[in-house]
């Protein structure tokens, strides 16, 4: 055999085996993400509340309980997280909130949003619908993009 043919068969070698980890870690991790959503959705419950703020800040500049931020793990404390501050009752309280719907969350709304502790999953408009903002307008790198993409 060649040099060019082991070199090329220790490399296929070493794909091969980083796409079999790369599979079995997926399938733990995505069986663990299920296991959390059904943790969360069995501590789920609707509460009604006024939005005062929201934005993404990290952890550690958000105002959550001590408890919270000893339980996050060290990345996750200097990330940008979707943080939602909100009054529900007299209380003015900081929530964590799905990335997916982050956007979609209005300022200064009162909404019915269902909560699993400091968790926002959904959010619904108490009078009407809520309004759904404008898509961004593209940049031109983003529409020649776009174009090449077709």
């Amino acid at each position: 055999m060649a040099t060019w043919q082991i070199v090329l068969l220790v490399i296929t070698v070493l794909l091969l085996a980083a796409v079999i980890v790369l599979y079995i870690l997926g399938k733990k991790a995505q069986k663990r993400r299920d296991e959390q959503e059904a943790q969360i959705a069995a501590a789920a419950q609707t509460v009604s509340m006024l939005i005062i703020d929201k934005k993404r800040m990290p952890l550690k500049d958000a105002g959550l309980p001590a408890a919270v931020m000893e339980q996050a793990p060290k990345l996750m404390r200097r990330s940008k997280m979707p943080i939602v501050k909100a009054k529900v009752g007299p209380k003015i309280m900081t929530f964590i909130c799905d990335g997916a719907i982050f956007e979609s969350i209005p300022v200064k709304k009162e909404v019915k949003a269902v909560v699993s502790g400091l968790y926002i999953t959904s959010v619904k408009g108490i009078r009407g619908s809520i309004q759904q903002q404008a898509p961004k307008k593209k940049n031109f790198l983003e529409r020649l993009k776009e174009k090449a993409g077709k």
